[in-house]
């Protein structure tokens, strides 16, 4: 069930709050920590008496989806990579059967942290572009905003998220890279150390909503899980499946390559919440059942 919390290597214990709205639902918040670049899951168990529900937070609105396996409802909340220390409400509304709205508020805190620096060097035209690429790389930016920002309300997944390729990782995410002592780059995903063709698999269930080279990225996939998250493969050599095709978890669906912007064979993982980069190592903390 969601909630439940595994010890993965570069994870935190995982944290449960119970938040009793006061017509006697619970709601419940699991989450890894509460810094810049996590997610916080806010499920509710028993929505035999709810017909609709959501989350406020930083401005924006969460609607809780499905699963089709237990019925529950809940929503992924992301923690931008660049918020600002600060206190933040985040409120839970609940349309119950009758009509009603219920609704309960906890305030969350979120501290600063600091990320480490990288310098790296790679082919210049990915510093500084040829023209006659650069209107690739805007149509290209345009269409990874409207797919990471679209919204499928059920859950695809199936269980938690597992690790999608067998090679060396460290928590990446969130570093300030310096590229050719020229182009400042903030790291959104985790680098995976494999040997060239090593196989990519599937995190978790879901729809393939891209397949396709892209210019910095390279070779790249997108999955689709559903209620706002996707997780994004990039750099692979090949391409296993096509847009439109539906994965298992552990399904291969690449192998491990070199293309776009690489200093050498490795697998970029990043994960989007709801639009936003949240560090894919806060998912596999979660153990959505």
């Amino acid at each position: 069930m969601i909630g439940m919390c595994l010890n993965l290597v570069f994870s935190l214990a995982c944290q449960t709050e119970v938040l009793t709205v006061s017509s006697g639902t619970n709601v419940e918040l699991d989450y890894r920590t509460l810094e810049p670049g996590e997610v916080i899951v806010v499920e509710i168990k028993e929505p035999s008496d709810v017909l609709e529900a959501k989350v406020k937070f930083l401005n924006r609105t969460f609607r809780m989806g499905t699963s089709e396996i237990n019925h529950r409802l809940f929503a992924f909340i992301s923690l931008d990579l660049e918020l600002e220390p600060g206190f933040y409400p985040l409120t839970v509304f609940i349309k119950r059967s009758n009509g009603q709205w219920d609704k309960v508020q906890r305030r969350i805190t979120v501290p600063a942290k600091e990320f480490p620096i990288l310098k790296l060097w790679v082919d210049k035209r990915f510093i500084t572009p040829p023209a006659k690429y650069r209107e690739r790389i805007e149509l290209e930016s345009e269409l990874l905003r409207v797919l990471f920002n679209s919204y499928t309300p059920l859950w695809l997944g199936e269980g938690r998220f597992v690790f999608p390729s067998a090679g060396n990782a460290r928590p990446s995410f969130g570093e300030r890279r310096l590229f050719n002592n020229i182009h400042w780059s903030t790291h959104r995903g985790v680098d995976v150390a494999s040997p060239f063709g090593s196989p990519v698999i599937a995190s978790n269930s879901g729809r393939i909503v891209l397949a396709r080279n892209l210019y910095y990225a390279g070779n790249a996939l997108i999955i689709d899980h559903g209620v706002g998250v996707f997780t994004f493969y990039c750099h692979l050599s090949r391409l296993g499946v096509k847009r439109g095709d539906f994965v298992r978890r552990g399904d291969i669906i690449g192998r491990v390559g070199a293309t776009g912007r690489v200093t050498g064979p490795h697998l970029h993982w990043a994960v989007r919440v709801a639009g936003k980069n949240v560090d894919p190592y806060s998912l596999l903390n979660l153990d959505l059942e």
